[in-house]
């Protein structure tokens, strides 16, 4: 858990907090969570292993305003095989929930690029509480019949994380982008198909419906990178 204030730098223009501050603050989370049972960064490094993010459920309710404080919370809900699963909950100062989150996490072996299974004492540091109540919706995003074609651009260094592809958070804020003018984000889904990395070309789509806008942040053969759908 983790105490925080709305920052400067983490607002938009309405002076409250955007949708990659709070991806941002749930992933600072579990990070810290991971650093301060033992098994961060550095001790994955070594082992040459990496739990990689294939799946977000991001519900706001409501966008905490800049110097609001906030108290960021996160718990592991369900391990299976390769996979595990992750909630997420942002208060505010009240103790009323702002925004909370389902994920879904793959345990992969970065030297050989395919995902394993992690080790029964790495879980167990961990633990498994609960998962959170909230309305679960399916961790496959169904891609519209039609979109339309947006101009390419190439991953650059800043879209960059450790593991050496675009991080989580990038591809949401390029997907952003293509939103409607005044479109205010209730909920995000995002569903991660493969990697991209420094250099290689997103060739986006969009597909608007009424109250839903899905993008496809595609490659050159029209494979996604990543989808992801805000209503």
């Amino acid at each position: 858990m983790i105490d925080g204030r709305v920052r400067f730098s983490e607002i938009d223009h309405t002076r409250k907090i955007t949708v990659p501050s709070i991806i941002n603050y749930f992933q600072d989370c579990s990070t810290f969570q991971s650093e301060d049972i033992g098994v961060g960064l550095d001790v994955l490094s070594k082992k040459k292993k990496a739990w990689i993010l294939t799946y977000w459920q991001i519900v706001i309710d409501h966008y905490p305003k800049m110097n609001d404080k906030i108290q960021v919370s996160t718990w592991a809900s369900k391990f299976k095989g390769m996979l595990a699963e992750r909630n997420f909950c942002m208060t505010d100062e009240n103790g009323e929930k702002a925004a909370y989150a389902q994920s879904v996490w793959v345990y992969m072996d970065v030297e050989k690029g395919r995902p394993v299974r992690p080790d029964q004492e790495e879980l167990d540091a961990y633990g498994q509480c609960e998962p959170l109540e909230m309305e679960y919706e399916s961790r496959k995003i169904a891609l519209p019949e039609e979109s339309m074609s947006l101009e390419p651009f190439p991953v650059r260094r800043y879209h960059i994380d450790t593991n050496e592809h675009v991080n989580n958070c990038q591809y949401v804020q390029m997907a952003m982008d293509y939103l409607p003018e005044n479109f205010k984000i209730h909920q995000m889904r995002a569903e991660y198909k493969q990697q991209a990395r420094l250099n290689d070309v997103i060739c986006p789509a969009r597909a608007v419906d009424e109250n839903k806008t899905t993008v496809l942040l595609n490659d050159q053969k029209g494979e996604p990178y990543a989808v992801v759908e805000f209503k």
